[in-house]
């Protein structure tokens, strides 16, 4: 009897949205790092501290501005992390509100 092989798929990595409680693919998602350095946004997903990860939806940033971000990181977020993770948001983040308008026009 020939044995046949089993082809594996590729293991993709899982991540929880802090803001939502989603799970998706490690790639679809905003990694944030308290680091030494303090917590910043992680485009490179690699940077070295405790993670956690956001959808790319204002909802879910301001969600977890709230409280969620703080408890995952393990770490209260100070003002200026706060402002510098707004600041982020709003240069990167598109607004749904935008979205929403042109799609009644």
């Amino acid at each position: 009897m020939v044995k046949r092989s089993k082809r594996r798929s590729k293991h993709i990595p899982r991540r929880t949205c802090v803001g939502c409680r989603e799970v998706l693919p490690k790639r679809a998602l905003i990694r944030i790092v308290n680091s030494p350095e303090g917590v910043r946004v992680d485009p490179t997903g690699k940077a070295h501290g405790r993670g956690a990860y956001l959808h790319d939806k204002r909802v879910c940033w301001m969600r977890a501005m709230k409280g969620s971000l703080g408890h995952a990181l393990k770490t209260e977020l100070t003002d200026q992390e706060r402002q510098d993770l707004l600041a982020y948001m709003q240069e990167h983040i598109p607004d749904e509100s935008a979205d929403e308008a042109g799609a009644e026009e």
